[in-house]
C-alpha cells in the first residue's frame, strides 16, 4: 500500500494538481478522511506566493528551520513504542539488557519489572531506572540508556526523488543525507524547489532550501529532525501556498499508513 501511495504523490507533484488527484490518495487513508481540497473556498492567502512570513491553513513559511522545540530536560528526542533499547547497569553485566519498548509504552527488566518508558527522554528513563534498582537491590547504581533502534524517529520524504518512502534519521541526519537515502533527486527535480515541514510546538512550519549550494557550500545542510516532511517540487512547478497545504495532507496521511 505504501507503494501505491509513493506513485500517487509523484503524479501529485508533477501535475501540482493535488487537490484533484487527491480523491485517488484517499483510498490510501481511513475511510472518512476526505482530501479533497473545496476549491470554492480558496482564499487570498492560499493564493499568495510561499515566501517566507507567507501563512495560510495553519502553515507557516520561515527563512530556515528552528529544531523541535525540547523536552523538559532539555532533549529533543522522546522514547517511543517499538524503540528498541540498550540498557546498561555499571559494573553489574547480569542486568545489561537490550529490550523493545511495547505498545503500551512499557519495558520490562530483571528484578524491578516493568517500567513505562514511552514519553521519556533517554535520561529520564536512566533516572528512573537508577531509582527503581537503587530502593531495594543495589546502592548507588549507574544505568545507562541508548535508543539502538528508534520507531519514531523518521521523516517523509517524498515528490521528485527517485525512491519515495519514510526513512529512519538519527541526531546526525541532514536535509542531504535524507535526499540520498531517497535515491537522490529525479531528472526533472527543481534542486531549489526542496521544502520541509516541521511541527514547532502547535505550529506547522516550513521552509525551502537550494541542495545545489548546499552542495557547492554556499549554504549550511540543515539537519532533518523525526517528524519532517521533505517535498521536492517539479522543476516546471509554480510553488504557492495551496501547493505546500495540499502536498503536506497527502503526505502526512501517507505517513500514518506506516506502522
Amino acid at each position: 500500500m505504501t507503494t501505491v501511495c509513493n506513485q500517487i504523490f509523484g503524479m501529485a507533484i508533477r501535475g501540482l494538481a493535488i487537490f484533484t488527484l487527491a480523491m485517488s490518495a484517499s483510498a490510501c487513508v481511513s475511510d472518512g478522511e476526505n482530501l479533497i481540497v473545496d476549491q470554492s473556498s480558496t482564499t487570498s492567502g492560499m493564493q499568495a506566493a510561499a515566501v517566507p512570513g507567507a501563512s495560510a491553513g495553519g502553515l507557516r513559511v520561515v527563512v530556515e528551520l528552528p529544531p523541535p522545540i525540547k523536552g523538559e530536560d532539555g532533549t529533543v528526542q522522546q522514547i517511543t513504542p517499538n524503540d528498541v533499547l540498550e540498557i546498561d547497569v555499571f559494573q553489574v553485566d547480569q542486568l545489561d539488557r537490550t529490550v523493545e519498548v511495547d505498545s503500551d509504552g512499557n519495558i520490562s527488566l530483571t528484578l524491578i519489572g516493568q517500567i513505562e518508558a514511552a514519553g521519556n527522554s533517554t535520561s529520564m528513563l536512566e533516572h528512573k531506572i537508577a531509582l527503581a534498582y537503587g530502593r531495594k537491590y543495589l546502592q548507588s547504581p549507574q544505568v545507562s540508556v541508548f535508543v539502538k533502534e528508534s520507531a519514531g524517529q523518521r521523516a517523509v520524504v517524498n515528490g521528485e526523488v527517485n525512491k519515495a518512502g519514510i526513512y529512519p534519521v538519527t541526531a546526525g541526519s541532514s536535509l542531504l543525507g535524507v535526499v540520498s537515502q531517497a535515491g537522490g533527486l529525479s531528472n526533472i527535480a527543481d534542486a531549489s524547489k526542496i521544502y520541509v515541514y516541521r511541527n514547532y510546538g502547535n505550529q506547522k512550519l516550513v521552509a525551502q532550501y537550494n541542495v545545489a549550494r548546499i552542495r557547492a557550500a554556499k549554504k549550511k545542510d540543515p539537519p532533518i529532525y523525526g517528524g519532517d516532511v521533505i517535498v521536492v517540487f517539479a522543476s516546471a512547478s509554480k510553488v504557492i501556498m495551496r501547493n505546500l497545504l495540499d502536498v503536506t495532507r497527502v503526505a502526512g496521511s501517507a505517513a500514518l499508513l506506516v506502522p
